[in-house]
């Protein structure tokens, strides 16, 4: 994890778009403000995290059911610079679920491309335990 303990804490565990885009908005927040954060993605979340194509899965009615046609675009352009924001803040440092990364047949090489490393979840809770945790 990173130098200094996170403020923040969230797993991100939802295959849902809208609360995806949530548990992110309160990290990128937390972060861009200063507060030192962390995120553990794991099975969905973690696709979702990793899916080159989240700006059409935005877009896509099966995937946003409770959007209204002209806010999807907006949604999905949101959702993606959203996350592309996440990755580039140094106060955010996310993870993968090692169990997740063993079990969707992901590599190590391809998570660390995007991602600060892997995780196991006691670990991870075990370093954030003096965050707010939230699982989303």
């Amino acid at each position: 994890m990173s130098p200094a303990s996170p403020w923040l804490a969230v797993v991100l565990a939802t295959g849902e778009l809208e609360r995806f885009y949530s548990g992110l908005s309160l990290l990128v927040s937390s972060a861009a403000e200063g507060s030192p954060c962390a995120a553990l993605a794991v099975f969905r979340g973690l696709e979702l995290l990793l899916d080159p194509d989240l700006l059409r899965r935005g877009l896509d009615p099966s995937d946003t059911p409770s959007l209204s046609w002209s806010g999807r675009e907006t949604f999905a352009r949101s959702l993606h610079e959203l996350r592309e924001t996440a990755f580039g803040l140094e106060t955010l440092s996310l993870y993968a679920c090692s169990a997740s990364v063993d079990t969707m047949g992901l590599s190590v090489a391809d998570v660390e491309e995007r991602l600060d490393g892997v995780s196991s979840t006691p670990r991870f809770l075990r370093e954030a335990s003096e965050a707010t945790l939230l699982y989303v």
